[in-house]
């Protein structure tokens, strides 16, 4: 994931600040709808507006990021590694609960020093997937979530939109509203929106600049 440092020390102990940002994932249809803002924060500075925060593990899975850039790039290295070492033993790709799985393994066998992150994991793999991992490991299915420090203002979204019949374009409005609504009250997201839709078709992403955000 190419993205900038989103903490940095305040002090002479380099104690490193804590981030915030606003991650969305939601199941409609045969696809699942993942969606995060583009600003990362450093304590009151606003280190970056261009920040990726979904990022493709293969090309039927991706992740959300919320929290330490550093530890969420070593996580999508080392688990895009493992997918390819999977796909060549085995000449089949392994199954995003698998994949979900490996990372929640991986978080909660750093549990005492543990990687400082929240993720969603979201894919396609004969059907739609969606999962929430902490930072200690633990794993959640669910048809629609959040995370980040926007994450109670987007889930108010979530819960009054959602419903079972949703189809994959609706969910990508929801989707942005949910981020929309983090935006204008969480100061630690903004500056637009990536949406990435997975379904049976393959990989379809979107960027949503600030000014067509605010305005859905």
């Amino acid at each position: 994931m190419s993205v900038p440092p989103v903490f940095r020390s305040d002090n002479a102990g380099g104690s490193p600040v804590s981030t915030g940002t606003t991650t969305v994932g939601l199941i409609a249809g045969d696809s699942v709808v993942l969606g995060a803002d583009k600003r990362a924060t450093a304590g009151f500075l606003i280190a970056s507006r261009r920040v990726r925060k979904i990022v493709m593990l293969s090309d039927y899975v991706a992740v959300t990021v919320s929290g330490l850039v550093a530890d969420a790039q070593i996580l999508a290295d080392i688990v895009r590694q493992e997918i390819r070492l999977y796909e060549m033993a085995n000449k089949a790709r392994p199954s995003v609960k698998a994949v979900a799985t490996l990372l929640s393994n991986i978080l909660f066998s750093s549990k005492f020093f543990p990687y400082i992150v929240q993720l969603i994991v979201g894919g396609y793999d004969g059907k739609p997937r969606l999962y929430t991992l902490d930072l200690f490991g633990s794993i959640t299915e669910d048809r629609f979530t959040a995370t980040g420090s926007g994450s109670p203002v987007a889930y108010g979204v979530l819960e009054e939109k959602y419903r079972e019949d949703l189809a994959p374009e609706e969910a990508a409005k929801i989707a942005a509203l949910a981020i929309r609504s983090a935006v204008l009250r969480d100061a630690a997201s903004g500056d637009g929106a990536d949406i990435v839709i997975i379904g049976p078709g393959g990989v379809e992403e979107r960027f949503i600049p600030y000014s067509a955000l605010v305005n859905i």
